[in-house]
């Protein structure tokens, strides 16, 4: 089913010169683009504990994909599939997304914050994903695999932060009374 729905995107790329300069817009430079904004919208908004929630998770997930990449060793698509030809040049294993569970992490993070942007960031991220398996550098369950893990960081990071806020406001109180 994965190399199924892998080649169902995937047969997509190679067909036109300009929507593949979008996709690798989309998969490797797009990816720089969301950040920046997301770093914009949390400075407007002023507030250093949502800046450390949303990008501390952020970069935990990456954390958290490196070590399963490490563990897992699953090639990507160009190297397992002899018909396919990335799009772009790609190293490393393939799961689960490093890109996918980022910006999975950050949109959830985000989520928390306000429930608009984080919808906003969400679909950022599964289009940066999907563009990564039309460009052919990762198969869907690396894409899935990524939004789980950098869901579950977040949702991790997001439960630690408010037990340490509750610890920490709880602790500032019995000291000054």
């Amino acid at each position: 089913m994965n190399n199924t729905i892998f080649y169902y995107f995937y047969n997509f790329a190679h067909q036109s010169q300009i929507f593949d300069k979008i996709v690798v817009f989309t998969a490797v430079y797009f990816p720089f683009i969301v950040v920046i904004l997301a770093g914009t919208f949390l400075l407007f908004c002023k507030k250093w504990k949502e800046i450390i929630l949303v990008f501390f998770s952020g970069g935990l997930a990456v954390f958290v994909a490196l070590v399963l990449k490490f563990l897992f060793h699953n090639p990507r698509p160009f190297l397992a599939l002899t018909d396919v030809y990335s799009l772009f040049p790609e190293t490393g294993f393939s799961f689960p997304s490093g890109h996918a569970t980022f910006f999975s992490a950050l949109a959830v993070s985000l989520f928390f914050i306000h429930k608009k942007a984080g919808y906003i960031f969400m679909f950022f991220a599964f289009i940066i994903g999907l563009a990564r398996v039309i460009a052919g550098v990762h198969f869907p369950i690396d894409i899935l695999g990524g939004f789980i893990f950098g869901t579950l960081v977040s949702l991790l990071f997001n439960f630690i932060l408010k037990i340490l806020t509750y610890l920490f406001t709880n602790l500032i109180i019995k000291i000054w009374n």
